[in-house]
């Protein structure tokens, strides 16, 4: 997901021709932005986009929007549905066209430029949001709709667009007073500032983080080919003779399960934990400070108790108690099965004869070697059988196939912003073609750490529009010549990531506030979860599952290794997510006069009170590099991964129940799911499909959670 969500009021797809006459644009046309793409489906035309274009684009978008606002906020006649709600809907065109532009690259590919633009129109983004937000006459046409939408005999998804547009400005201050929606204003902007400099930060940090050494042999236990790639990135950056290996966002570092030395492991993981809170001009530790008071007081002037309860009630989770009732309940189980994984970890060791107690910087080193142990295999056998375009084509695009109907093929005529990213055309099972599909696989030094999905555009039936989704992971790129071999937890991505293009691909709605993934934070990663269950689905791994050099399918004993594997280290993974999680709504559950001097010392006190404050178990994200909750758009809503994780295994379940990968099941799937966008409540969405609530039985099997 990504931050072209910034003006919620924004239309989320491209232009289409209009009923209505927009403002005449100031715009030059020479410039980019003036008018929609003419390329397929409106697909960015990013070959004519160059930096100096983004500034005019986005300032002739707010005053085009600005004008916009006030033609439906002034007009004379009385408001309608048409006048007032689809008017809005039809507002911003240009805006969004760039602005979706413009945050896709500064997630992707950004640059010094894009990014002192990025610090500058934070604030003026916020207060345009408040102007229209804010505008009392426009409320009050709003509310008269409202106030009368059972009179107006609306479709079920006009009906709903009209209650979530009441809602939307409501919780956006609409009904405060002229003195503190100016106040409220000024929370707006210094948030955004905060967010965007918290974001700065993080990737500026990666990149000063990575692990120099000086010896080849320091890096003992990576593969040849990986320590030339660690001299070639030391020499590119002026470090010849030396060798240097990038951080990515996450706590652990994936070097650290193959580093033979173990002061290197200690060294590298040191680098990541401090990330943000050392000093230095990327330190974040009063960024977060003051983005815990800002949005804390805020939440205070719209009154809720804390920022946690502003967002969950939007949300399907609803309340803080839900959401802390959740974590709690996973937090005693998980911890004690992380204990019992540390003791495994411990007994190697010793019969390694090493003479110390495990640390966190030994956990992934050693938990391979406990695999090989227990199931005679280690992750790096893996590899040669999960080359990355077979698992894209093969893998990922295959089972689509067979539980869709739809098929994909590469074109190479369309401009793309990096040579790497790949784009196809998609079609569905009636040869109609459905999208176009980005794919931007692997890591760059001006690309955010992580995995995610973002539409370029967005399906709506309003403005005539088809999607345009994009995925990008952070895979790290193999010399010129080499395979891409991919971990597993890679493959697991490239499925989950793709899940969340199949809800942006099959969205058929109406109106663009509800097109793709625009549903509750904590429902949106249920769908792409459920994309994670083909990817071990025997019909879909044998097609993939071949070595990149002799084509041999996974040995079956392999196979079965990994299956029987499924659950192992999973009381690592469920406390490393679950003190993320947690850190997340303590800092977001606090009032504006609770926030404390110490960022660390918080952290500490928050594990601990929790739980989770095992020592081998780092959290996922510390504090001050917590992108997802401090700079993207998760904020109060880490959870959501294990919220939606309940409906996922949930519906696994169904799946298995109906027999699996076929195309009845995933007709049904993607009619009364995929397809539905926001339109409706999405619980009520949830229970229309499985036929009732989703049970937790399902989830606590499969993070290995049952019994003692």
């Amino acid at each position: 997901m990504n931050r072209s969500h910034i003006l919620a009021v924004a239309v989320t797809a491209a232009v289409a021709n209009l009923a209505h006459a927009a403002p005449a644009s100031l715009l030059p046309a020479s410039n980019p932005f003036a008018k929609p793409s003419t390329l397929q489906f409106q697909y960015p035309a990013f070959d004519k986009i160059k930096n100096e274009d983004f500034a005019p684009a986005f300032e002739e978008g707010m005053r085009q929007q600005s004008l916009e606002i006030d033609t439906i906020a002034n007009n004379k006649a009385a408001p309608t549905f048409d006048n007032t709600i689809v008017a809005m809907e039809r507002s911003g065109l240009l805006l969004n066209r760039v602005s979706t532009i413009f945050y896709s690259l500064v997630g992707a590919n950004t640059n010094p430029t894009l990014d002192a633009l990025d610090k500058d129109l934070a604030p003026k983004l916020a207060a345009h949001s408040d102007k229209i937000r804010l505008n009392d006459k426009l409320f009050k046409r709003i509310r008269t709709l409202y106030d009368k939408r059972a009179k107006l005999h609306l479709d079920p998804e006009s009906a709903y667009l009209l209650e979530r547009y009441h809602t939307d400005f409501v919780r956006a201050g609409a009904k405060l007073s002229a003195a503190d929606k100016e106040k409220l204003k000024a929370y707006n902007g210094k948030i955004a500032a905060l967010q965007t400099q918290f974001s700065q930060n993080v990737l500026k940090e990666a990149n000063a983080s990575a692990l120099v050494v000086d010896k080849r042999e320091e890096l003992a236990g990576m593969s040849d080919k990986a320590i030339d790639a660690a001299a070639a990135l030391a020499k590119k950056d002026g470090l010849d003779g030396k060798f240097k290996v990038p951080v990515v966002n996450t706590t652990q570092q994936a070097p650290l399960s193959v580093l033979t030395n173990r002061a290197t492991r200690e060294k590298l993981l040191a680098l990541s934990l401090a990330r943000g809170s050392h000093g230095g001009d990327y330190d974040n530790r009063q960024v977060v400070l003051d983005l815990a008071k800002a949005r804390a007081e805020r939440a205070k002037l719209l009154g809720y108790p804390n920022h946690a309860a502003y967002m969950l009630e939007d949300q399907t989770a609803k309340t803080t108690d839900a959401v802390n009732n959740l974590l709690a309940e996973f937090a005693k189980p998980a911890v004690r099965n992380a204990k019992k994984e540390a003791a495994e970890i411990q007994k190697v060791i010793d019969a390694d004869g090493g003479k110390f107690q495990a640390t966190a910087y030994d956990w992934n080193y050693y938990t391979d070697k406990v695999r090989q142990a227990r199931y005679a295999f280690d992750e790096n056998q893996l590899r040669p059988y999960f080359e990355f375009n077979n698992v894209l084509v093969n893998g990922v695009f295959f089972a689509a196939t067979k539980e869709y109907g739809i098929t994909f093929k590469e074109r190479h005529d369309l401009p793309v912003y990096n040579p790497d990213v790949r784009v196809f055309d998609v079609f569905d099972a009636d040869g109609k073609q459905l999208a176009i599909f980005l794919h931007d696989p692997y890591a760059r030094s001006n690309k955010r750490g992580g995995a995610w999905m973002n539409a370029y555009v967005g399906q709506n039936k309003l403005l005539g529009t088809h999607p345009v989704i994009a995925n990008h992971l952070n895979i790290p790129k193999p010399a010129a010549g080499e395979p891409t071999l991919l971990t597993y937890d890679e493959v697991r991505t490239m499925f989950h990531e793709f899940g969340h293009a199949l809800h942006g691909m099959f969205s058929n709605v109406k109106y663009p506030r509800f097109s793709g993934t625009r549903v509750p934070r904590d429902y949106v990663e249920f769908p792409s979860q459920v994309n994670e269950m083909w990817m071990a689905w025997p019909e879909v791994l044998a097609n993939y599952a071949k070595h990149y050099q002799t084509g041999a399918a996974m040995p079956k004993e392999l196979l079965d290794k990994v299956q029987a594997s499924s659950k192992f280290n999973e009381g690592y993974r469920t406390t490393e997510y679950l003190a993320a999680a947690i850190l997340d709504q303590k800092w977001h559950q606090l009032g504006a006069g609770q926030i404390p001097a110490d960022v660390l010392g918080f952290e500490a006190t928050a594990l601990h009170d929790a739980g989770v404050d095992f020592p081998l178990v780092p959290p996922r994200y510390r504090t001050t590099y917590f992108s997802h909750v401090f700079s993207g758009g998760y904020s109060a809503g880490y959870y959501g991964y294990l919220w939606a994780e309940k409906l996922d295994a949930d519906t696994v379940e169904w799946f298995k129940e109906h027999g699996g990968l076929t195309r009845a099941n995933g007709d049904r799937f993607r009619q009364m799911l995929l397809s539905r966008g926001g339109t409706m409540d999405a619980m009520d969405m949830y229970r229309n499909f499985r036929g009732r609530d989703a049970k937790i039985e399902p989830l606590l099997e499969r993070r290995g959670l049952t019994g003692e």
